[in-house]
């Protein structure tokens, strides 16, 4: 089952390599990496996406959170979060040209960069959708694509920083 942790961090060099690292060290896998300065510039979020049971995600938040440079770590639930992605995809296009279009309407793709042979879409939304978008280009003849990670909140009132509290009055 893949997870999403999210993870407050002072904002300060070297956190990104420690946090990953100790994914690293451990023999984690990390499906998706993505890292932000929050609102507040103290603090940079960090949005790791896993694959695991519970038994294993519970004990990569406590290795997370025994780092001095971590504030809050934060187990994401499935059906309480906001998740999105974001990708750009470069399709080959001739004749097809209003075809293609019309198919990135149905998606709510954008269209960032367009030349006489190719389009290039800017897509944001979870990864079915990507992903669901991608499997349509590919007849078509898609050339490149690059994906973000995902970026994550949960939904509702409770936010990190209610969590930082708990975390530390826990340790």
């Amino acid at each position: 089952m893949q997870n999403v942790i999210s993870i407050l961090v002072e904002n300060q060099p070297g956190v990104l390599v420690r946090v990953a690292g100790l994914f690293a060290r451990r023999g984690f896998n990390i499906d998706s990496l993505t890292v932000g300065v929050t609102h507040d510039p103290k603090y940079s979020r960090i949005t790791v996406t896993v694959t695991g049971d519970e038994d294993f995600i519970e004990q990569v938040k406590n290795q997370i959170s025994k780092l001095v440079e971590v504030e809050s770590v934060k187990i994401l639930p499935p059906n309480g979060k906001v998740a999105r992605s974001m990708a750009l995809l470069k399709v080959r296009t001739n004749e097809n040209r209003n075809e293609i279009l019309k198919l990135s309407d149905v998606f709510r793709a954008s269209v960032v960069d367009i030349k006489d042979t190719t389009i290039t879409f800017e897509i944001t939304g979870d990864d079915n959708k990507i992903e669901a978008f991608q499997d349509i280009l590919k007849p078509y003849g898609l050339l490149e694509t690059i994906r973000t990670g995902v970026v994550a909140l949960e939904r509702g009132e409770n936010t990190i920083y209610n969590n930082e509290n708990e975390e530390r009055e826990t340790t």
